[in-house]
């Protein structure tokens, strides 16, 4: 297959998964512009050549992650990633955050940590002989403790220390990661749609993050990149 064709490829594979579709005219943010191809019916349309070559770039820089044992973090708290990206995190043993975003994980990373820590040390409490000399009230206590922060710490368990590279789903809404991981200048890799900036990241992808098919098609695709390297 020639370049031409391999990119005609990939292409129609962005449009058949609707990366392509973006917000209405009103919505779109002014850096998103040099992205769309067009306006139909008052929604912005995404040109999908730009979006191909910026997924490749992303892919490949997620590839050359795992040849370096350098660790990636997800960040996707909207509804329409969170059940994907748990899963194949868990699959893959991958730190992610698909709750809430927890102020201070990048930027005060230790103090953040303690509560894994903790998380862990309660899980194990379960499983030693301390356990069966608790009453039911505080079995039932420490059981309640746990599932508490099983929800906002439970994807970080794999996290020892600050990720490499933070990898976001919907970069306008996941403002405080992108922030963050300024901040503490580890490189981002994020979808953004039409109504963000995708100046904002170092790797944008530029596509709809609203669509439960897309946002799935562009999650397996870079897990799948950073997971094979």
């Amino acid at each position: 297959m020639n370049t031409a064709a391999a990119g005609h490829s990939e292409v129609q594979k962005l449009f058949e998964a609707g990366l392509h579709l973006g917000h209405k005219k009103n919505r779109i943010h002014p850096k998103a512009r040099k992205f769309v191809y067009r306006i139909e019916q008052g929604v912005s349309i995404i040109d999908l050549t730009i979006t191909a070559e910026q997924l490749k770039k992303a892919e490949e820089f997620l590839r050359s992650l795992k040849a370096e044992e350098k660790t990636l973090l997800v960040v996707a708290t909207k509804k329409v990633a969170t059940d994907t990206v748990r899963n194949l995190a868990k699959e893959h043993d991958i730190a992610s955050v698909t709750n809430k975003w927890l102020p201070g994980l990048l930027t005060n990373f230790e103090t953040i940590i303690k509560n894994v820590k903790k998380l862990e040390d309660l899980k194990e409490q379960k499983n030693d002989d301390s356990w069966e000399k608790l009453t039911k009230h505080e079995k039932s206590q420490i059981v309640k403790h746990i599932a508490r922060l099983e929800r906002f710490y439970g994807g970080l368990t794999k996290l020892t220390r600050k990720p490499d590279v933070v990898l976001v789903i919907d970069v306008k809404k996941e403002t405080n990661a992108v922030v963050e991981a300024r901040k503490s200048g580890i490189p981002v890799v994020g979808v953004a749609d039409t109504n963000a900036d995708p100046d904002e990241v170092d790797f944008p992808i530029v596509a709809n993050d609203d669509s439960p098919k897309a946002v799935e098609f562009l999650i397996q695709r870079l897990i799948t990149a950073y997971v094979k390297g």
